[in-house]
């Protein structure tokens, strides 16, 4: 198949096999099965280092994002998200925002945005959104409590829009550590297959 979907889920978790990650397998078994090719990269495993705010990627003109000067793995990751058709952000909450390694994450993608030396504010470069997103968001409070006490998701669907993606779904997951190991409920796994299979049909 040509017009294989690809997808790209970035996990911003400290622990594979957690809610969030169970999530994400949920919603990519979902689109695998409707045919799409699914990757899923592990922040944790990943060299990502943090944003010296020298500036340098938001000097260059242009819709291609700027080039930053520090080498290590997250051009690589950018480069799998801009050659995917969709994304899957995911983070659980610590001290009511996404965790550190999804922040450093975000904050790198700042080379997405134009902002010469002068200019107040920075301009994103592109906005089309082509790509489609779903975002994961977990707390050990309830998700209705949790959702009005914390800015993570929206900050989630920004990191998506820089992305050149529109969120077309949320799953946030409240109650999610009362266990070690805690399984996710059967209305969340539905609403994960559900997500994943719009996230992979071809109809915008």
């Amino acid at each position: 198949m040509n017009n294989q979907m690809r997808i790209t889920a970035i996990v911003g978790s400290y622990r594979k096999g957690g809610v969030v990650d169970t999530v994400i397998d949920e919603i990519l078994n979902a689109s695998r099965a409707e045919g799409a090719e699914v990757t899923k990269i592990y922040l944790v495993d990943k060299h990502i280092e943090f944003c010296t705010n020298c500036r340098s990627c938001t000097q260059q003109k242009g819709k291609k994002r700027g080039e930053c000067p520090i080498a290590d793995d997250m051009s690589t990751i950018l480069d799998e998200i801009e050659q995917s058709d969709a994304i899957v952000l995911g983070s659980p909450m610590n001290f009511g925002t996404v965790t550190a390694v999804m922040k450093r994450f975000i904050e790198r993608l700042i080379c997405f945005a134009y902002w010469p030396w002068g200019m107040n504010a920075p301009k994103q470069r592109n906005k089309r959104k082509e790509k489609r997103a779903v975002v994961v968001a977990s707390s050990a409070a309830p998700a209705f409590i949790a959702r009005l006490s914390t800015q993570m998701v929206g900050l989630l669907k920004k990191a998506a829009s820089l992305l050149g993606a529109k969120t077309i779904g949320v799953l946030f997951i409240g109650l999610a550590a009362g266990k070690q190991q805690q399984p996710i409920g059967e209305r969340t796994r539905k609403k994960a297959r559900r997500l994943g299979k719009k996230l992979a049909s071809t109809h915008h």
